[in-house]
């Protein structure tokens, strides 16, 4: 994958096709085994002017090639920022490059959520869905529902188990022990 996305990277800097410029001699590249929502990431270490690249594993296995070549094309983007300005976001200058150059503002979905959130009123439709037992996963009578400001309850996807308290959730995870 590594090699690949390197390769990838190579045409993009140093062929005819995108205007990148980016110093593919101050760039370091890993993967994720644990990313599930983000396909990508680019860090900047300002002390020794490196910005390192980071690549989903699962992003990989799930996407095709072309759709994740784009992944490897934002991360540059965001190493140019990084490179030129000390800094990079998902602003106009990025996006004015990111265009350049076909890549995506943001990843489709490659990975179902561990957890969904669901309001309890009646009529409001508000869901959110977590990869990872955040708080507002582990102590939903602490938080409120994103649209209506009511309660929530908690939802463990592979399981079906719901909570809305934080004993819920001590519960519902002890419970599943293993398949937790």
């Amino acid at each position: 994958m590594i090699a690949r996305a390197r390769i990838h990277a190579r045409e993009v800097v140093d062929g005819e096709e995108y205007d990148l410029p980016v110093d593919r001699s101050a760039l370091e590249w890993t993967t994720s085994a644990r990313a599930r929502r983000r396909a990508g990431a680019c860090r900047w270490d300002a002390d020794r002017e490196v910005a390192t690249i980071v690549l989903s594993r699962l992003a990989y296995e799930h996407y095709d090639w072309p759709e994740f070549a784009a992944v490897v094309r934002h991360e540059l983007v965001h190493a140019w920022e990084f490179q030129q300005f000390g800094d990079s976001g998902h602003g106009q200058r990025f996006r004015e490059r990111a265009a350049a150059v076909d890549a995506p503002r943001h990843c489709r979905s490659f990975a179902d959520p561990r957890y969904v959130l669901r309001c309890l009123t009646d009529d409001c439709p508000w869901r959110a869905q977590r990869h990872r037992a955040s708080r507002p996963v582990k102590t939903p009578d602490r938080y409120r529902c994103g649209a209506c400001g009511g309660d929530y309850e908690v939802e463990h996807v592979e399981s079906g188990r719901t909570w809305t308290t934080a004993s819920g959730y001590g519960g519902a995870r002890a419970a599943l022990g293993d398949d937790w």
